[in-house]
């Protein structure tokens, strides 16, 4: 049997050819300029987050508390000079301890993907406590003009009897003195926030309204709706959501706690996992919101990408190894679509 002749290798063609090593090494050459050039931009960009992220994530317990310590420490120091300010200027000391206590928020979402769940729920009851005291100093020292007239009015025991029937709806949430939208039913109400110029912003007591707030704010809390819709921008802190009902929310924000919803249906991208307590029947899917300039707010507020965080839901009263029943993802076929409120006016 003859033997066939060999086909030349690569490395020989290569060596026989010069036209063909040219080729070669330009390709070479073009590849290797391309990696260097992505992994200048990758450590540029990264260079850059790491100075302008004022929470940057620490990928490590130990150093996540000691950060945790020191803000701490911070807003305790601040809330201790309330007494002791001005008056003048304790309107001002009191926003800053807000914005310090959210500030403390956001650094507790941003690392909370590889926190423990009991320094991840240790650290937002400080934070809770933090937040409670603010608003008792807030409440004894800047207290509302119309409570002034009240107690200057005849009827002094109805109040009372109003307190004691509300108080078991109140339980331990407080709704700020902060602008809102408080007592509607039926109508479409429309926000529009430009350069952060709001820091904290309430929705309370809504019946079969639809709620569009455009632009960004620090915190958000919405407090007993009905049959609702509300539909959000960024929102770069935390949002609260307490006793609501029958409702659809659309929301994107760095953490988002949810106590005591029934049968409501969440459209989320939140950086940290969302918790509910004291709720059933509550539904997850992915963020669904669009309007004019709403990209460049997620990615000024570093929300712009999709950690699929809306599927990872801790419920906090269900301690057992099993998925809680409390709450599940949404079946794709039930999702609303893309929503588009571009159009809409304020009101």
């Amino acid at each position: 049997m003859e033997n066939e002749p060999s086909n030349p290798t690569h490395e020989e063609a290569l060596d026989s050819d010069p036209a063909l090593q040219k080729k070669h090494q330009s390709m070479l050459d073009r590849l290797t300029h391309r990696h260097q050039s992505r992994l200048d931009t990758s450590l540029t960009r990264r260079a850059a987050a790491d100075s302008s992220d004022p929470s940057p994530s620490f990928e490590s317990t130990s150093a996540f508390l000691s950060r945790f310590s020191t803000s701490k420490s911070s807003v305790d120091s601040q809330l201790a000079q309330c007494r002791l300010t001005d008056p003048a200027h304790l309107k001002p000391h009191l926003d800053q301890i807000s914005a310090s206590i959210s500030d403390l928020e956001k650094l507790v979402a941003e690392n909370s993907y590889f926190l423990p769940s009991y320094e991840v729920r240790s650290s937002l009851k400080t934070i809770s406590d933090l937040r409670q005291t603010l608003e008792n100093l807030s409440a004894e020292l800047l207290p509302k003009k119309k409570f002034s007239f009240r107690n200057k009015g005849a009827k002094k025991t109805e109040p009372k009897e109003k307190e004691k029937e509300k108080s078991p709806e109140k339980m331990d949430f407080i709704v700020p003195a902060s602008p809102g939208i408080w007592n509607k039913k039926g109508e479409t109400l429309v926000r529009k926030f430009q350069c952060s110029e709001v820091g904290e912003f309430t929705i309370s007591d809504l019946d079969s309204c639809e709620v569009r707030l455009m632009g960004s704010v620090r915190a958000l809390f919405v407090h007993r709706l009905r049959n609702c819709r509300v539909y959000t921008g960024p929102v770069t802190g935390s949002v609260l959501i307490e006793g609501v009902e029958e409702c659809v929310f659309v929301m994107a924000s760095h953490q988002i706690r949810i106590h005591n919803a029934k049968r409501c249906d969440f459209y989320l991208r939140v950086r940290s996992r969302p918790i509910i307590e004291d709720s059933c029947g509550v539904r997850f899917a992915p963020y669904c919101l669009r309007y004019s300039g709403i990209e460049e707010e997620l990615r000024e507020t570093s929300l712009d990408e999709e950690t699929e965080n809306w599927a990872n839901v801790d419920d906090f009263l269900w301690l057992r190894a099993v998925q809680s029943p409390n709450w599940s993802v949404l079946p794709e076929n039930e999702r609303v679509g893309l929503i588009d409120i571009s159009s809409s006016e304020e009101s």
